[in-house]
């Protein structure tokens, strides 16, 4: 399994190319991918299952779909645009918004679906996105990097890393394990999905 260095259409630039669009309709075409990529990932973070201290929900799913998708500028631009929302108040995130949500305990998880997005993103661009087990390999990485910071941050917030395994990691790996796997399906079916419109 080797990482190419030469990189290769998105999803999103093989649906909306932008390479021979003028600037300005390049911008445009970015700006609305990533308000749409942000309020995907805002849906899907009402899609719960309440629990303690951070709530199942399936934004780990449309994050790693928006950063394969948009690849690693735009997937990375549009998770920022969604912590800035969330920043700013707008209840996007699972139980709200605000500034608290970036320094309580979800904080790691949610700086964890800014880098996840771009890792992915940057495979993706490798295509990583192509073929169910490539496309698994790398929502499992993405996924490890969210739960990774997550359960670090979760640590030091309770001051515990066992109770962070165990509150933080330990009751979400099944659905984890789901959420990889239907992202797994999806993304190598959209690109035969695309492929058949283009013709």
């Amino acid at each position: 399994m080797t990482i190419s260095a030469q990189t290769q259409p998105t999803l999103a630039g093989a649906v909306w190319p932008s390479a021979t669009s003028p600037t300005a309709m390049r911008i445009v075409r970015n700006v609305v991918l990533a308000i749409l990529g942000s309020v995907f990932i805002a849906l899907s973070a009402k899609i719960q299952v309440p629990m303690w201290p951070v709530p199942m929900t399936m934004q780990t799913f449309a994050v790693l779909i928006v950063g394969m998708s948009f690849g690693f500028r735009l997937g990375g631009a549009t998770l920022l645009l969604y912590l800035a929302e969330g920043a700013a108040g707008l209840p996007v995130f699972a139980s709200g918004g605000g500034l608290a949500y970036l320094a309580g305990p979800t904080a790691g998880y949610l700086v964890g679906f800014l880098v996840s997005a771009a890792l992915v993103g940057w495979l993706a661009e490798r295509g990583w996105d192509r073929t169910f087990v490539l496309t698994l390999v790398a929502m499992v990485l993405g996924t490890a990097i969210i739960f990774g910071l997550g359960v670090a941050w979760l640590s030091i917030f309770l001051g515990d890393a066992n109770k962070a395994i165990a509150s933080g990691l330990t009751p979400f790996l099944a659905g984890a394990a789901v959420k990889i796997t239907l992202a797994a399906v999806v993304l190598p079916f959209a690109w035969k999905l695309a492929a058949k419109l283009r013709r």
